[in-house]
């Protein structure tokens, strides 16, 4: 398969993920100020749900400018990141119309976390295959410690919701802080090696 055709279909679900996010902000019935505070717990987690997909749009796009070919295996694994990715507008609508009840915000750390997860799985098996194996380490090595903190915060956040859910508000914050800017290691290391 050519990779242009994974990254196009790629970008339009995400794209579409984001369009049904913002549907469900709904526009008030009334003029009044009070009706926009009202929506504001809808409007902030939408905020940080696009801010999360949008890292993950350059993330990807970083991981896949790398590479040549696509495997089968490297398509489903890809499949499996759209899919957790797809959950993300339900757990986003749910946690925002539920002024951040604790159990809401532990499904959007789920949320968040299985993704992360699949993307780590698809990184994996993206380099494996198209470098050597001491190339691999080294593009390995230097995007784990990201990740490794994001699972953590992750855990942490779910784990928090139960017990006081602005905690688990800064750790989502500050994992999307972390990868604000798309990681181009694994770019660098395909450019060194190729």
């Amino acid at each position: 398969m050519n990779k242009t055709r994974l990254e196009a279909f790629s970008d339009g679900v995400i794209a579409i993920i984001i369009t049904i996010m913002v549907l469900e902000i709904k526009v008030p019935h009334t003029t009044d100020l009070d009706s926009l505070y009202a929506l504001l717990p809808v409007f902030i987690s939408y905020l940080l749900s696009f801010i999360y997909l949008g890292i993950y749009w350059g993330n990807h796009h970083h991981l896949f400018h790398a590479i040549s070919k696509i495997t089968s295996g490297v398509l489903w694994t890809n499949l499996n990141l759209l899919f957790w990715l797809s959950l993300i507008p339900f757990a986003t609508g749910w946690m925002g119309e539920n002024h951040f009840a604790p159990i809401t915000v532990a499904l959007y750390g789920v949320a968040l976390l299985m993704p992360a997860l699949a993307y780590y799985i698809l990184q994996t098996l993206v380099v494996k295959n198209h470098l050597h194996p001491e190339a691999f380490e080294q593009a390995h090595q230097k995007q784990n410690v990201k990740g490794q903190i994001s699972l953590v915060c992750y855990i942490l956040a779910i784990a928090m919701a139960f017990y006081y859910t602005p905690i688990s508000g800064i750790l989502f914050v500050l994992v999307a802080l972390m990868w604000i800017i798309p990681d181009k290691n694994i770019e660098k290391v395909f450019s060194e090696n190729n």
